[in-house]
Parts: C-alpha cells; structure tokens; sequence
C-alpha cells in the first residue's frame, strides 16, 4: 500500500492503494475498505483516486459521498 500523504495533517486516512476500478483506503484504526465502481460508481472512484495521489481531501470525500458505499472490509491490520 501507498502511504497516504496527508497534507491537511489531520485526515483519517493513512495509506492506499489502486488498481483499475478500485480503490483500498486504510484509516487510523486499521480498517481496511475496497471500494469498486460497482459499489461506488465509476466517477467516484476516479476522483478518490486523484485524492489519494494528491493527499488531500479524501477522507472527507469518502465521508460525504460514498461512506458505506464499500464492497467490502478487508481484515484489519495496523500499517508498519
């Protein structure tokens, strides 16, 4: 995963990672989430896709627009 870079300083998410259609993000606390264009929509992927690789606002995107709007949770585990 990619380490989120946060540039607000105080985002809850932390790290990432991208593939064609879907999006992980992993928040302070561990969890891990999928989100996919089935479960969020495609132009919704696309823009946390561009949040994620500029480090700002995606936390608050994710909170406004697509919350529980993932396809599934992945097993929690801290980033090292």
């Amino acid at each position: 995963m990619q380490r989120y870079k946060n540039r607000s300083g105080d985002s809850g998410v932390v790290a990432y990672d991208i593939d064609a259609g879907q999006i992980i993000v992993q928040f302070r606390n561990g969890e891990r989430y999928l989100y996919t264009e089935d479960s969020a929509g495609a132009a919704n992927i696309a823009r946390m896709q561009e949040l994620a690789r500029s480090g700002h606002g995606l936390s608050s995107f994710i909170s406004q627009h697509v919350h529980d709007r993932y396809a599934r949770k992945i097993n929690s585990r801290k980033l090292q």
